[in-house]
């Protein structure tokens, strides 16, 4: 999940379970891998815009509209998975640009100059430029039980609610593939061309970079990884439950440093949090660091204790995305660079 800390566990400060770094409440969403999506498919045009449009999410709600939804506002990373697929939204909220005006790693591909951005940072959407567009549904990720909308701010999630109907993809406590499958799944009902090359190429790299993670994980089974993440005034240790990406890593079997589940109750289950005095409390190979932008980059750390890891003295340290962007053709790097990091690392902890 996200990462970001508050004095109390929040919807945001769960996703620092999967990197480390957010505010909110507690997420989780309630989701069936078997659910069941309607609609059209891949062979329908999404310009035609044909009915009726039926999409069963993850909270098992059932959405039903009498034609293809045009008008679609997402969560940024949610409107990158479907611009992969071809489908492009006219709206989105969540981490879309960066304070120097680029895009956020979060954006993807996407123009984000072709959006209308309703919200930038945690807790801010604007409904009223919401409902200037005129949406015809809304479509978010979701990190708990309760089917709770990411980056929907609480204030305000009747109103956006009375606007139009929402689909929910649940980003919690499965393994990495099956958010992926419903994000196909989502893409499709919306008439994208799921038999176009480009497509059918990203899948296959990624069975592809599947199998050399495996490969490479049990060619080196005495590596460790550790998933951090960094703000100011703590580092976050991720364990492998509940994050998507970690729970397949860990399947596909990478050996991952586990912080204990007492250690983790502050943060949800999510992660433990360290003083930077205390950061050598783990001892591993290899270090995942959250990539967003919400998070201290490696390069930016400067506390002494971070510069004598072993991992980080030997230049074992990569990227982590701890909220993927649902495409195969973005989730291909991320099991690579895994991949290549255990093939090469040598045993420093």
């Amino acid at each position: 999940m996200s990462n970001a800390r508050a004095p109390h566990l929040t919807r945001r400060g769960i996703l620092a379970a999967g990197g480390a770094l957010g505010l909110g409440a507690v997420l989780a969403a309630c989701g069936d891998d078997d659910s069941e999506s309607g609609g059209s498919k891949a062979t329908e045009s999404a310009a035609a815009k044909s009915g009726p449009w039926t999409f069963k999410d993850d909270r098992g709600t059932t959405v039903k509209l009498d034609r293809i939804p045009a008008n679609i506002v997402a969560f940024t990373g949610v409107a990158a998975a479907l611009y992969d697929y071809g489908v492009q939204v006219k709206g989105v909220f969540g981490p879309t640009r960066t304070t120097d005006g680029k895009a956020d790693v979060q954006a993807g591909d996407m123009d984000v100059t072709k959006v209308e951005i309703l919200g930038n940072v945690w807790d801010e959407f604007n409904v009223e430029k919401y409902a200037a567009l005129a949406p015809d549904v809304l479509i978010s990720t979701t990190f708990d039980n309760a089917g709770t909308l990411w980056y929907v701010p609480e204030a305000s999630k009747d109103k956006v609610a009375k606007l139009a109907p929402s689909v929910a993809v649940s980003v919690y406590d499965r393994q990495l593939t099956a958010p992926l499958e419903r994000m196909w799944e989502l893409a499709e009902s919306l008439g994208a061309d799921m038999a176009a090359a480009k497509v059918t190429d990203a899948k296959k790299r990624f069975e592809t970079a599947a199998t050399r993670l495996r490969a490479a994980a049990k060619a080196k089974p005495d590596i460790t990884v550790m998933a951090g993440s960094a703000s100011d005034q703590l580092f976050y240790v991720s364990g492998t439950n509940l994050s998507i990406d970690l729970e397949y890593f860990k399947a596909l079997g990478v050996n991952f440093i586990e912080p204990p589940e007492s250690a983790k109750a502050e943060g949800g289950g999510w992660y433990e949090s360290l003083s930077w005095e205390n950061v050598d409390k783990y001892k591993a190979d290899i270090i995942m660091m959250d990539d967003r932008s919400s998070t201290i980059q490696p390069a930016d750390i400067t506390k002494p204790t971070w510069k004598q890891l072993p991992a980080v003295k030997a230049g074992q340290v990569i990227a982590r995305s701890p909220e993927p962007i649902l495409s195969y053709d973005k989730c291909v790097p991320l099991l690579e660079t895994l991949a290549e990091a255990l093939e090469k690392a040598r045993k420093v902890a």
